[in-house]
């Protein structure tokens, strides 16, 4: 269950009977992109440190501002960020 101070996060989802669990990409990323500190607070209660670095790894749609505050705060290298990776669409490739 999302907290009342936290619903504005997940503002196009329907939170009745939504399981933050079941969805952890989705929920550690609104966190991370739109969360203040007692967002950050119930993330870290909820999620375990490394589903969160597993999420900020593998998740795009971070923005490149909030994947490197984060990458600092977890100590993962920006490398290894996915959404601060260069990002190459099917069809400049084919042009390349």
């Amino acid at each position: 269950m999302v907290p009342n101070g936290l619903q504005t996060l997940f503002w196009d989802t329907n939170l009745t009977g939504f399981n933050p669990a079941a969805y952890p990409d989705y929920t550690i990323l609104r966190v991370l992109e739109y969360g203040d500190g007692a967002a950050f607070a119930w993330l870290r209660e909820t999620f375990a440190e490394a589903e969160i670095r597993r999420v900020l790894r593998t998740e795009r749609r971070l923005s490149p501002k909030s994947a490197t505050f984060w990458a600092l705060v977890f100590g993962v290298p920006a490398d290894e960020v996915a959404a601060l990776q260069e990002q190459t669409s099917p069809v400049t490739a084919a042009h390349e």
